[in-house]
């Protein structure tokens, strides 16, 4: 039985997010259906073309998050 693959499926294969049993499927079926492919393609570029940002918290931002987790683990141990 041949699975269908949705642009979901494929968002989640460019992004590395599938199960190793579904990157194999996924990988067969690229390799058997042109249509698939031309799909895979089109994302991929899509995706190559996505600018790539980073974000870099201030320092008062991560303390402020530890600070809020050490708060909150203690709160959890009482």
């Amino acid at each position: 039985m041949e699975q269908k693959f949705t642009k979901n499926d494929l968002i989640r294969y460019i992004y590395k997010e599938t199960s190793t049993v579904e990157t194999m499927a996924i990988n067969e079926a690229l390799n058997s259906d042109s249509k698939l492919q031309m799909k895979y393609r089109d994302l991929l570029q899509g995706y190559q073309q996505l600018p790539k940002v980073t974000f870099n918290p201030s320092a008062e931002t991560i303390q402020n998050i530890l600070g809020y987790s050490q708060h909150t683990a203690l709160e959890t141990h009482w």
